[in-house]
């Protein structure tokens, strides 16, 4: 059986291996950097674990916009390879949208790259539908 709970954020630097792994060109440092900078910024971030040891993370942002209105932004989401296929994901995302509703969420928004086919089916199983593109420029 895995636990799934929110990291507090005195121990939040325990996902950065995490966030290497999704973000293998960005120097560890910098990662850091970042992730102190979004938790004072209304970032939050759940653990799967399995005993003590995490497995999976995602991070949550809960926002509102004209066109949704409140709503919650998983982020990063990732388990570990070896525990993949085992509906981990599922049991994951099942607490996030109690979660979201428990925060009066009324939906869940996220980006997921075009070439993450296997992303692209698991969101579109969990009833995520696409809406649209994700652009991005660097200044």
């Amino acid at each position: 059986m895995y636990t799934i709970q929110l990291i507090e954020k005195e121990n939040i630097e325990i996902i950065l291996p995490f966030l290497e792994i999704l973000n293998e060109k960005t120097d560890k440092e910098e990662l850091r950097n970042r992730l102190r900078e979004m938790c004072g910024n209304n970032y939050e971030c759940v653990g799967v674990y399995d005993g003590e040891k995490l497995i999976g993370i995602t991070g949550l942002w809960i926002l509102t916009k004209h066109y949704i209105g409140k709503h919650i932004e998983p982020d990063n989401v990732i388990i570990l390879p070896e525990y993949r296929n085992q509906k981990i994901g599922e049991q994951l995302m099942q607490w996030i949208f109690d979660y979201a509703k428990q925060k009066g969420c009324v939906a869940s928004e996220l980006n997921c790259y075009v070439q993450n086919h296997k992303g692209v089916r698991f969101w579109i199983n969990q009833g995520y539908r696409i809406i649209g593109y994700h652009m991005q420029k660097i200044l």
